[in-house]
């Protein structure tokens, strides 16, 4: 039996690596979370079961930004304002296009990982403070960034822009939000060098394209890379600490 519920949790790409972790690591008696991310993931939905959670997943391609806002726009205006006491949303969804000089990657690649990893995160904010402003919930936007939206990245234009985009999208927030009144908190934050699917992307590319491509098989032979289970512990640590939005931008290995 599940019990009274009190916090809500969005979150994207939540099927898997990081986003995955993160979703286990939000499955506690008393939560609602909604993955958003194109497959669901039933490994989830049995922890939640176990935890005495409420987890609901939203098979849903980020691609249509503005198809998952309406989404979460509608299900938002159905829910009760005093139900919640708090209500985060965690952006987590990015794509890391195929390695090598932008004058040779693909435009419908670029399109879509700069849909995914930065139009869908400004849409889906965009909503969420909207349709939470009247909760008396404590509300909180988590971006999960990446130190590469704060120094270049050969072969990797899209990325290194969708993420230095979202922690600029994040300062602005940030200050509308403390004019608003109400404000929502805003964090856009680097989770630190995680062992997950883009790591071993980024290890696997043609070093002839990737000029970093060293750099990324040091971290791993030196055991550089935390696991996915124990940074989004780091993260879920750092999203309900009391002085959350104090830094609207900032790297987990900071704090």
């Amino acid at each position: 039996m599940l019990h009274a519920v009190s916090n809500l949790f969005v979150i994207t790409g939540s099927s898997r690596g990081l986003g995955e972790a993160i979703t286990r690591a939000l499955l506690q008696a008393g939560h609602v979370v909604i993955g958003i991310a194109r497959h669901r993931n039933d490994t989830l939905d049995a922890a939640a079961t176990a935890a005495g959670a409420r987890l609901d997943q939203w098979p849903l391609d980020l691609a249509d930004a503005p198809g998952a806002a309406m989404r979460l726009a509608a299900w938002l205006q159905t829910q009760n304002p005093e139900r919640y006491t708090t209500a985060s949303l965690i952006n987590n969804a990015g794509i890391l296009t195929r390695l090598g000089p932008l004058d040779d990657a693909d435009p419908a690649d670029l399109s879509a990982a700069l849909r995914v990893s930065l139009e869908a995160a400004l849409l889906l904010s965009a909503v969420f403070v909207r349709d939470t402003r009247a909760w008396r919930a404590k509300r909180r936007v988590l971006n999960i960034s990446s130190g590469l939206g704060r120094r270049p990245m050969s072969g990797s234009a899209a990325y290194c822009a969708a993420k230095a985009g979202m922690d600029h999208f994040s300062r602005v927030m940030a200050l509308d939000e403390e004019a608003l009144g109400n404000p929502a908190r805003v964090v856009s934050l680097a989770p630190g060098i995680i062992d997950t699917a883009m790591q071993a992307q980024l290890r696997a590319a043609d070093p002839a394209r990737f000029m970093d491509h060293a750099n990324f098989v040091r971290f791993k032979d030196a055991g550089m890379l935390d696991t996915p289970d124990l940074a989004a512990a780091k993260i879920v640590a750092f999203l309900i600490r009391p002085d959350f939005g104090s830094n609207p931008v900032t790297d987990i290995r900071n704090e």
